[in-house]
């Protein structure tokens, strides 16, 4: 009897060690928000990126929360709020959606007829300023373990010119900067890969390309078929329903504008035939005033459904941009349309 009790201890371990808190199940129709927000007590030795990695948190992710915790040595004991909830990017719900305003990727793999549908979320790291990672449609084209890094002519010349001449063909290995898994997309020269710099996870630091934990991108890997759909978007503001309040959750605008794709360049790149969203047509200026968002959200998310949006909360809560989905309004029973008050 007790070595039945200790097996069944074990296999509890072991399941608890598989499961990756970052799947999480389908909300049903009327509900938007999957996770929960909860908080730990650093250790001496942690820093806010290590908290971060333990929890599918990206640097971006984890900062924003904490903003006045020391990154690097937040101290013994320190209350660190895990921002582990998340609104459901509009649009959708389907193949790999990059939202880059807000540093993640979500997967919604295909579910079969009776089968529970989900939807797993991971930190990502996009292009920097010079680099940007482009909006639109497109799809996964290839996939390759330990794969070689055909460095850009451009990225060749940058190095050069800062005194750090690279081979044009890094093999793998722990100099590889992809990682030892890479998913090639529709657009030349972008990938959605690992890294040997996790610490960078969250931030604004590649030449265009999405960049994962490497535990993460491991996982995620042999999830993702060839031909899966890869929608990315630029959703500062995101807005959704759980139960009858209205959730917003805020993130900061970026800086410059993004260009979408143009049709020619969508033919050309090998990308879907599905129509690009309203929110990556044409060329997206991402420095639009942050209500603005607020406002296309609110028109999105109570489209079918009538709303109201507490204004005053929606611009204090765009005021903290801290990633935290916060209630900013209710449903309107019995309403025909839906209105903004205050």
């Amino acid at each position: 009897m007790i070595r039945t009790v200790r097996s069944i201890l074990v296999l509890c371990v072991l399941f608890v060690t598989v499961v990756k808190a970052e799947i999480y199940e389908l909300p049903p129709p009327g509900y938007d928000v999957i996770g929960a927000v909860s908080t730990i007590t650093a250790r001496h030795e942690d820093t806010l990126v290590d908290i971060a990695r333990r929890h599918g948190l990206g640097y971006e992710d984890i900062v924003r929360a904490n903003p006045d915790v020391n990154v690097w040595v937040p101290g013994a004991g320190t209350e660190i709020l895990l921002p582990t909830r998340f609104v459901l990017p509009s649009g959708p719900r389907r193949g790999v959606v990059l939202n880059l305003a807000e540093y993640r990727l979500y997967y919604f793999p295909e579910a079969k007829p009776g089968e529970t549908a989900y939807v797993m979320t991971y930190p990502i790291s996009i292009g920097r300023m010079d680099w940007e990672t482009p909006l639109g449609v497109t799809k996964v084209i290839s996939k390759v373990r330990n794969p070689n890094w055909y460095v850009p002519q451009s990225v060749l010349d940058e190095h050069a010119a800062d005194g750090r001449p690279l081979e044009r063909v890094v093999p793998p290995g722990p100099d590889n900067p992809l990682g030892e898994y890479a998913m090639r997309l529709g657009l030349p020269g972008y990938l959605i890969h690992g890294t040997n710099r996790p610490a960078g996870v969250g931030m604004r630091v590649t030449h265009g390309c999405v960049r994962m934990f490497p535990e993460d991108i491991e996982y995620l890997f042999p999830q993702v078929d060839l031909n899966t759909r890869v929608r990315i978007i630029n959703q500062p503001v995101k807005m959704g329903w759980d139960g009858d309040q209205l959730v917003m959750e805020v993130h900061p605008v970026l800086e410059v504008t993004i260009p979408a794709m143009t049709a020619d360049a969508r033919d050309e790149h090998g990308v879907t035939d599905d129509p690009v969203e309203p929110d990556v047509e044409a060329e997206v200026a991402v420095a639009k005033d942050p209500l603005t968002h607020v406002t296309e959200q609110f028109i999105y998310a109570t489209g079918e459904r009538a709303g109201q949006l507490d204004w005053y909360l929606a611009e204090e809560t765009v005021g903290r941009s801290d990633g935290i989905p916060t209630a900013v309004g209710q449903e309107i029973k019995n309403a025909a349309t839906s209105a903004a008050f205050h």
